[in-house]
Parts: C-alpha cells; sequence; structure tokens
C-alpha cells in the first residue's frame, strides 16, 4: 500500500502542478473524518480554488477527471468521489491495501525505519543528581528519552544517549553532610538533626533509610563500583572527601542498578565537575565578558539575556564569586556543538522551564556559530502514584517520594514504560498501579500485548513457516474488518516520522491501542485457521504482518512483545 500511496501522490503532485505551479509540492492526502467516506482525503481543489478564482467544487470535478485518466488512479483507485465545498474521497482498490502485508512481511523489523541519514543527534536525558534514588518523574523522563531515541533511530539518526549529572555544589555537600552525621550514630528527630554543626543555617538534610546504609557501608570501608566510577571508602568520619566520593558513587551505583531494572543504557555519562576542572565554565564566562554581553552591577556579573528575548538580565557569577546553575549549563551545551552534535534533544521536568531562555541566551551571546532555538526541550510534568485507590507518597527506600524502582516492584518495567509513554509529556499524569497489574482489555499495555500473544497462539496452532506467507495471494482479504486493519497498518510509517519530527512517543502509544483494537476487531469477525487453504494463508499473512507492527511499535517504546499471557 505504501508504494500505492506513493504511486497516487506523485500523480496527484503532477496533475495540480498543471493547475498551478508550486502546487505540485503540497500534494497530500489526509484520513476521512469518517472511515465510511473512503480510504484518502483531499483538499486542494478547495485550496488552490481562490488564487485561481474558481469556483472549488468545479475545480473538484475538474480534479477528478484529471486523477481518473492517470494510470496510477486507474490501477489503485477504485472511485474518486465529490463530496461538499469540493472534498474529493478516494476509495482504494482491495488490491492497493493488501500490499502493505507483503510490505510489512518483507520489512520485517526494519518496517517503517528510514536508511541511514548521516546525521547524529544527541539526548540528554534523566540526568539525576547522585543525592538518592531515582523517583518516579526521573522514570517518566528515562521513558521519554529512551523512546526518543528509538524514535530518531527509526528515521535513520545516530544517536547518543548521555546522562548529565550534578557532582558540584550545595546538593553533594548536604550528602556528604548527612552521611557523616549517620555515620556517627545520629538520625532524623535527634536534636542536631538536620542542623549541621558547621553549618547551622543549613536545613536540608536527606533523610531516607538509604543515607543509613550508605554510612554503614563507609564505615566498613566497603568499594563500591558504578558504570562510570569506583571509591573505596576511609571509614573515617572526619574525612568529608573520602565521604564524598564514597556516597556519590554509592548513589551512582544505586542509580545504576534503577537503570537496569528499566533495561536502559547511556553512551555517556558526563559530570558537571568537569567542567570546572576542564576550564570550559571559565572559557565561557571570558568569551560572554570579551563579547562585550555582561556587566557588573551590586558586585555581581550578569548575562544581557534580555538582548535575546529573556524577560530580564540574569546574573551569572554572584558577590561571593560562585557561579548561577545556568553559567555551567552553558558551558556544557558549547561542549554539546564542539563535539558535533547539530542536534540536541534535553529531556527534562517543567520545573526547568525558566533555565530554556537563560541558556540559549547565553549560546547566542556566545557566538560560536550556535543557531537559535538549540537545544530542544521537551518538558514533562510529575507523576502522581495512586495505589488501592489512594496516592502514594511516601518511599522507605527514599524517605520522601516514590522511588522508580518501587514502582517496577509493584508492577513490571513495561507498564511502567507504556503508562508513562500514554500521556504528552507536559500532561498531568497519575500513575494507577492496580490498573498496571490488571488483566483486561483497560489495562492499555495489556490489550495491545495481548493482541500480540493472540497472534502468536494462533500461528503457533497453524505451525507453519511465517517466511513463506509473503508469497501468499491475499485477494481473499476483501472483508471490512481486513480492510479496516490492513489500513491501520500502513499508517505505521508516517506515524513514525510525525511522532519523531514532534518527540513525541506517546503518539506510538495512541497508534498500538488503535492497531490492536482493529485486530481484536478483525478476530472477532474472520475466523483465521479456516479449511480453505488459499483464505487461510492469505489470512495467516495478515495476522502476521500485524504481529510484526505491534513488535516494530513496542520496541520503540522498549516494551517486550510477549508470545503468550
Amino acid at each position: 500500500m505504501l508504494s500505492a500511496k506513493n504511486e497516487l501522490l506523485a500523480a496527484l503532485a503532477a496533475e495540480l502542478e498543471k493547475l498551478s505551479p508550486g502546487a505540485g509540492a503540497r500534494a497530500a492526502f489526509e484520513s476521512p473524518k469518517v472511515a465510511a467516506h473512503g480510504d484518502f482525503a483531499c483538499t486542494a481543489a478547495m485550496q488552490l480554488a481562490k488564487p485561481l478564482k474558481l469556483n472549488p467544487r468545479a475545480l473538484g470535478e475538474q480534479l477528478k477527471a484529471a486523477l481518473e485518466a492517470t494510470p496510477a488512479f486507474a490501477r489503485w483507485a477504485q472511485a474518486i468521489e465529490i463530496a461538499g465545498p469540493g472534498f474529493l474521497n478516494i476509495r482504494l482498490q482491495p488490491a492497493a491495501k493488501q500490499e502493505v502485508v507483503r510490505e510489512v512481511l518483507a520489512g520485517g523489523e526494519r518496517f517503517g525505519c528510514q536508511p541511514a541519514n548521516g546525521q547524529q543527534v544527541l539526548v540528554e536525558f534523566v540526568s539525576a543528581n547522585p543525592t538518592g534514588p531515582l523517583h518516579v518523574g526521573h522514570g517518566r523522563q528515562a521513558a521519554l528519552g529512551d523512546a526518543i531515541c528509538n524514535l530518531f533511530g527509526t528515521q535513520g539518526w545516530k544517536v547518543h544517549r548521555e546522562f548529565y549529572y550534578n557532582d558540584a555544589g550545595v546538593q553533594i555537600q548536604t550528602l556528604t553532610n548527612s552521611t557523616r552525621l549517620r555515620a556517627k550514630g545520629f538520625k532524623p528527630g535527634d536534636d542536631c538533626w538536620p542542623i549541621d554543626p558547621e553549618n547551622p543555617a543549613s536545613k536540608a538534610f536527606y533523610n531516607g533509610d538509604y543515607i543509613q546504609d550508605i554510612a554503614n557501608d563507609f564505615l566498613a570501608k566497603k568499594t563500591v563500583k558504578a558504570d562510570d566510577r569506583e571509591f573505596t571508602a576511609s571509614g573515617d568520619v572526619e574525612d568529608l572527601e573520602s565521604i564524598r566520593n564514597f556516597a556519590v558513587a554509592y548513589l551512582r551505583h544505586e542509580q545504576d542498578k534503577d537503570l537496569q531494572a528499566f533495561n536502559l543504557k547511556f553512551d555517556e555519562y558526563y559530570l558537571e565537575s568537569s567542567l570546572y576542572t576542564s576550564g570550559r565554565v571559565e572559557a565561557t564566562v571570558n568569551r560572554l565578558v570579551a563579547n562585550g554581553k555582561t556587566y557588573e552591577q551590586d558586585g555581581a556579573l550578569w548575562l544581557k539575556s534580555t538582548d535575546y528575548g529573556d524577560d530580564k538580565d540574569r546574573v551569572m557569577r554572584k558577590q561571593d564569586g560562585s557561579y548561577t546553575y545556568f553559567v555551567p549549563d552553558v558551558a556544557y551545551h558549547i561542549a554539546k556543538w564542539e563535539r558535533g552534535f547539530t542536534k540536541v534533544v534535553n529531556i527534562q521536568g517543567t520545573d526547568h522551564h525558566g533555565t530554556i531562555a537563560r541558556v540559549r541566551a547565553g549560546l547566542q551571546a556566545a557566538d560560536v556559530g550556535i543557531p537559535q532555538g538549540y537545544p530542544d526541550y521537551v518538558l514533562h510534568t510529575m507523576v502522581r502514584v495512586v495505589k488501592g485507590g489512594e496516592e502514594v507518597k511516601i518511599s522507605k527506600r527514599a524517605g520522601s517520594y516514590v522511588t522508580l524502582r518501587d514502582l517496577i516492584e509493584w508492577t513490571s518495567k513495561d507498564a511502567v514504560r507504556f503508562f508513562l509513554l500514554s500521556r504528552k509529556p507536559d500532561t498531568e499524569y497519575t500513575f494507577d498501579v492496580d490498573l498496571a497489574v490488571a488483566q483486561n482489555n483497560d489495562n492499555p499495555v495489556y490489550y495491545v500485548q495481548y493482541a500480540h500473544a493472540r497472534i502468536c497462539s494462533v500461528l503457533a496452532s497453524w505451525g507453519g513457516d511465517v517466511a513463506g506467507l509473503a508469497d501468499a495471494d491475499l485477494s481473499p482479504l476483501d472483508g471490512p474488518q481486513a480492510q479496516a486493519l490492513m489500513l491501520q497498518l500502513a499508517k505505521y510509517p508516517e506515524m513514525l516520522t510525525a511522532a519523531t519530527d514532534g518527540e513525541a512517543p506517546h503518539d506510538v502509544t495512541f497508534y498500538l491501542r488503535d492497531l490492536a483494537a482493529s485486530y481484536h476487531s478483525y478476530y472477532d469477525a474472520e475466523r483465521i485457521l479456516v479449511d480453505d487453504e488459499r483464505v487461510k494463508t492469505a489470512r495467516l499473512a495478515l495476522v502476521a504482518a500485524t504481529a510484526q507492527v505491534l513488535h516494530n511499535g513496542l520496541a520503540v517504546l522498549g516494551v517486550s512483545a510477549p508470545r503468550r499471557m
């Protein structure tokens, strides 16, 4: 069907070009709002009527006649009908729809994918500070980032997954002091808690049980190993540097276990501290000063960010000489650009919305050739967790929030990924634990996975070689449910392209639910393993193609496609 559609589009473009030079480039088909109206809709007559000073209905009739005379429409179109003020509704020949079955079976796991385009993209996501376990918000970010990476991969991009974390600053100092007090035998609720003897003004201590676990292992002089570091504790409660390094390595190891439970791997871990030790932060500030994009006021150094659309100028260097948090971000993104990543996507929480304008302003002020609008941002809201009808807010592991590993242990990796991708990132989401473990059609991941398992059961009962179905006579696939299912299969490649362009993996979850619904409707309407060999083979080819697309779409989401349930 994809080849048939391309032939029809080419014919439409040629005829539109004859009517109005340049119009051919805008040739497009839409899906009719009412399925009974046809398979494709074309609004070109209404769009061209005004500039051509013609009646749209009359122009539609003219275009209809011209298209019917083309070889492509003669071969693939069953009928072209005029509707309303000039809509063209196109009904395809059954053979045009049936072609998609062969295309899917021939493409296999690559169906819907584009060849390598020679471009690379860096996607930065999760990027959690090493101060505690990953919470469900990090889980949403992990699911989003990984799925967006997979989407870019389907469109021929070389994808680089990167985890950036702040291993310097106030939060790391708080982690160090919290661990030190636990190692000395103090605990939350004691008179000295949360007062730091060396910094009485500090009240931001970490109270989770995991801090005690870190302290115990530190005192035992254990060695911890994470993906990017290894450290052995000194056991000396007065050795703050050893406590800091051990605590960071310990929590990086814990985060690695969270990510492994989510079946997620990164190509690179990028440390904030490296931006300082390499001199990148200092070089970035010097460049901005040299470019005349800063000024001194009230003992602080300011960036003229209002020159680039920000609502006010921003402090870069505070009175105490320390830098505000967006300055290393600017240095980091210059490093991304210099590493050759002209396309960058950042997945962050909506609380980072204010960062966008100042980071982009800093990049433009640095004047290193970075285009406006760099990088892309995908912002997501936090996640509420409901279990047994009540919101869950506390985790024993973390002390103040539900962790990603809690959610996986309560449900499954597949359910967490699918559920967290089932809404637009910037919409509020409530994760219903009870729904995620329910084995019924109300559970969207179960509904989609069951469609795949159902097909695998049919194919197993048949017992033949799926590869042999590629040459099946598909003409028996002429029923309305079969036709609807094939149309749904044909939408997959364009859906992938649109989801990638929009950085919108929720489009994949919507599509998979629609495809599963089409399959269930088909299964209920037509028995597959019938006695007529020709009909049976055609139907087996259709369901095998459906299983392949379900598998491919679930893989984009990082969700498994079980063969039995």
